[in-house]
């Protein structure tokens, strides 16, 4: 009697398991190489979706694994389960699990890179930091997510890439060029960070203020009864008079 073959779904999830390490790595870097090309030809969106693609057949951190998980289809929806089947690791080696970080760490910094080149800066932010979750020393992912948030230009923005300059103080060596270009950015960026501090303070009691004279008007009053005065510790007291 002859045997039933099994179902194209079941031949699929047979061989989504049989997938090992060495194939989607394969895969991965083949795309990463066309991402290059493009990128080297000042073909950023080409750059962009290849770098994407290439992202996609690895395996993600576990912490973004988790949070996709919450999203899983039904378990009787088999068929949706092989489309969005991720690429897994056979194995808890060590070794392999720094080799998938390490190559998610460059594809999501050329991301970055690529989002630079399109004046996307938010997103060559956030392309960056998930970078620098695999790798918090990744020299290039700071310097670039620093740009970025200088470009972006408010006060958190800034405060984001002092954060970031701080850093590479302490990973550059000191005497190289890459830590003096550093250190002359920190220093042209001081004063902006104190103009979008004062002026998104300056906003913030602005409307506040407004707010302050909706309701206080019903009582006869307005913001002008109560001064924000510094209190010379980086903050402001509230002090009523009549």
């Amino acid at each position: 009697m002859a045997l039933n073959s099994p179902s194209p779904i079941a031949e699929a999830i047979l061989d989504a398991s049989d997938r090992d390490s060495t194939s989607f790595i394969r895969a991965c870097d083949e795309l990463k190489e066309q991402g290059n090309d493009h990128f080297r030809s000042s073909q950023w969106n080409e750059a962009l979706v290849a770098y994407q693609s290439a992202l996609g057949h690895l395996p993600k951190r576990k912490d973004q694994a988790l949070q996709s998980g919450s999203n899983d289809p039904d378990e009787g929806d088999s068929e949706a389960v092989v489309q969005d089947a991720e690429p897994v690791l056979p194995s808890d080696d060590q070794s392999q699990l720094d080799a998938v970080a390490k190559r998610r760490a460059v594809l999501n910094a050329n991301i970055g890179a690529c989002f630079v080149k399109l004046a996307e800066h938010k997103q060559a932010v956030d392309a960056c930091s998930q970078a620098l979750l695999d790798d918090p020393h990744y020299i290039k992912a700071l310097q670039r997510r620093a740009a970025s948030n200088e470009i972006l230009g408010s006060w958190s923005s800034l405060t984001a890439a002092q954060e970031d300059y701080n850093t590479l103080i302490k990973l550059l060596p000191p005497s190289s060029s890459q830590s003096r270009d550093v250190q002359r950015s920190l220093m042209l960026l001081k004063p902006r960070l104190e103009s979008a501090q004062k002026q998104e303070t300056a906003e913030m009691l602005g409307k506040l203020k407004g707010l302050g004279n909706s309701i206080l008007g019903n009582f006869g009053l307005s913001t002008d009864n109560f001064k924000f005065e510094p209190n010379g510790q980086g903050g402001y007291s509230l002090n009523f008079q009549r």
